[in-house]
């Protein structure tokens, strides 16, 4: 797919995603969210991306929705066609961690695509929230749930139902953003981040980590305990295992030779 509202760069395993309408604020448009989402399909699918980042071009990482429909913007939709999801797959289905490098304002449906990331990095003097009860409208992109396991039920109904906006500061005492740091230092560390994961960490440990990670606040420690288990049984004794010491004990860069999309497991279930 031709690419015009976001941009995509793969440079050493870390493909880099700029959302691109730089004269909007990035504004969050219909074309964004098909080109996104078949990007997330496309960082899943290519062994050779190993870390994704999400950034935005000009000062704004996404600024929420496009409302220069004005009265139009919440205009009743199609209700056989129409998700509050705004794009598929979200980001926690993606095989690969996502990196928000939040270089500026991420407001509405920009902060909810955010939260969806693995890591989050926050611009220091920017503003974020889910306003959308401040538009007459409601959080979207899955907010009701992820914010909650961000910060707990009270610090996601502040935010959720006040719709206020924060500053970067405020998001990393919360422990939404992991850092908060200047503008022009947001995607160097994102980078930095989904380098090292990229050079140093095995593809199908990261991935399985990563989907067992989102699972387990729906499970019980038994259920967790399950799969991780049944998922150890899948990586002990293959080359990767085995890589990983080897690589340790000599000192040396690891050469990975498994993938997601080759050697993905089985996912364990409760039924079994």
């Amino acid at each position: 797919m031709p690419y015009e509202d976001i941009a995509f760069d793969l440079a050493d395993g870390v493909a880099t995603l700029a959302l691109n309408r730089p004269e909007h604020l990035n504004t969050f448009s219909g074309k964004m969210g098909v080109e996104l989402a078949d990007a997330y399909r496309r960082c899943d699918a290519d062994d050779a991306i190993r870390a994704v980042v999400v950034t935005g071009v000009g000062r704004a990482f996404c600024a929420g929705a496009d409302m220069s429909a004005g009265e139009n913007t919440f205009a009743p939709q199609d209700e056989a066609s129409f998700s509050a999801a705004a794009m598929e797959p979200p980001a926690w289905e993606v095989r690969k961690p996502i990196i928000a490098a939040m270089n500026g304002h991420a407001i509405g449906i920009g902060f909810t695509l955010a939260l969806q990331c693995d890591i989050r990095i926050a611009a220091l003097d920017h503003k974020y929230g889910v306003v959308q009860v401040r538009r007459g409208m409601m959080p979207d992109g899955y907010a009701h749930w992820t914010l909650p396991r961000l910060v707990g039920m009270s610090r996601a109904a502040e935010l959720l139902l006040t719709g206020r906006r924060v500053l970067g500061e405020e998001l990393e005492r919360m422990g939404i953003a992991s850092r908060a740091l200047p503008p022009d230092e947001v995607l160097p560390a994102a980078l930095e981040i989904a380098e090292d994961i990229a050079h140093h960490a095995s593809p199908l440990s990261v991935g399985i980590t990563k989907k067992l990670l989102w699972e387990s606040s729906a499970l019980s420690p038994e259920q967790v305990e399950h799969r991780e288990t049944a998922l150890h049984h899948h990586l002990m004794g293959g080359p990767d295992a085995i890589e990983g010491v080897m690589a340790y004990v000599e000192k040396r860069r690891p050469s990975w030779q498994l993938s997601v999309g080759k050697n993905w497991p089985d996912w364990p279930s409760d039924e079994e």
